[in-house]
């Protein structure tokens, strides 16, 4: 099997103004069933239930967030990431102007 190359090099840490409200996402790789993300945020959150097919795996590179699960507050920071299974309700509470994302999406049920 031949590795994938990415069509489109780049990096993480471009500027890239947030959008005013919510988040923009942006595919870096797909790759059979993983999907790797990278997400800007706004300082304001649109509110919401966010509940995924894939499970995700996500990293926080800059700024801080809050996301609610289970109705507890999980706070992050750079650096912090956290695991979502497929089916787990989460919503995003908080977001500063400047957090930015790395999101690793697997469908498991893909080829």
């Amino acid at each position: 099997m031949q590795p994938v190359v990415p069509e489109v090099e780049g990096n993480l840490f471009r500027h890239d103004p947030p959008p005013a409200t919510g988040e923009r996402f942006e595919v870096l790789c797909r790759v059979g069933g993983v999907r790797i993300e990278r997400i800007i945020s706004s300082a304001v959150p649109v509110p919401g239930t966010y509940v995924q097919h894939d499970d995700e795996w996500v990293v926080l590179l800059r700024g801080k967030a809050t996301l609610r699960i289970h109705g507890k507050a999980l706070e992050l920071s750079a650096g912090d990431h956290t695991f979502l299974p497929a089916g787990l309700a989460h919503e995003v509470e908080r977001t500063s102007a400047d957090a930015l994302w790395l999101a690793v999406h697997m469908d498991l049920e893909s080829p």
